[in-house]
């Protein structure tokens, strides 16, 4: 038997797939260092967002039908 595909850890701890199969992701630029940001970036980086077809297809791939 042919080995199974593993899923990719740091893409499970990163996105979650949605009914219809984009992936969602937190923002980049909101862990540290918002002091210096104003308050229309701080609140418009907040939430999530979702990534185009062609990276959702390699994601999806890397999860393997992983996605909690």
């Amino acid at each position: 038997m042919m080995p199974k595909q593993k899923t990719h850890k740091g893409t499970k701890k990163r996105f979650r797939l949605s009914a219809k199969g984009k992936a969602k992701h937190r923002q980049a630029g909101t862990s540290h260092l918002a002091a210096r940001m104003d308050q229309k970036r701080k609140r418009n980086l907040r939430g999530t967002t979702t990534t185009n077809d062609t990276n959702s297809k390699m994601i999806a791939k890397a999860l393997c039908g992983n996605s909690y």
